[in-house]
């Protein structure tokens, strides 16, 4: 993503872009993975946890990030590329490793509808597949052949 593209994605978002929320959106734009707080923290060493955390509540609020349990109780964050301030239209399946722990997007694939009961509303989907990533699943099958 290109440095003004930050700006104008905080504003559709309807998100004023300051300084310190494009140095945030960056740094978790550019991750490969969906982050914790505490590697957030670690990336961004000029600007403080707090303002940090009011950062993220403020783009949860405006769906550009999404906010998903990693599977073992810890919170990650990842870029929402919906178009919009008031829906996720980026909805997509996650892959937690049991091995490495690390979570995968699994971008194109697409999240199963399903029908909820009378009465109840959908505000957003977590959906978290868990297994092995093929290194970790390869890891795995060389110990078991020497054993």
């Amino acid at each position: 993503m290109e440095e003004s593209q930050y700006g104008n994605l905080l504003q559709l978002h309807g998100i004023k872009p300051t300084a310190n929320r494009i140095i945030i959106l960056r740094a978790i734009a550019v991750a490969k993975y969906p982050m914790s707080l505490k590697e957030i923290e670690e990336a961004i060493v000029t600007i403080d946890k707090s303002n940090i955390s009011r950062t993220l509540a403020l783009f949860r609020e405006n769906h550009l990030v999404h906010d998903m349990e990693d599977g073992n109780g810890n919170v990650k964050y990842e870029v929402c590329f919906s178009h919009s301030e008031d829906s996720d239209d980026d909805e997509h399946v996650h892959f937690y490793c049991e091995g490495c722990r690390k979570i995968f997007c699994f971008e194109d694939t697409p999240i199963p509808q399903v029908q909820l009961p009378q009465g109840f509303e959908k505000n957003s989907i977590n959906y978290m597949m868990k297994g092995l990533c093929p290194s970790c699943a390869r890891k795995r099958a060389l110990r078991s052949i020497k054993s």
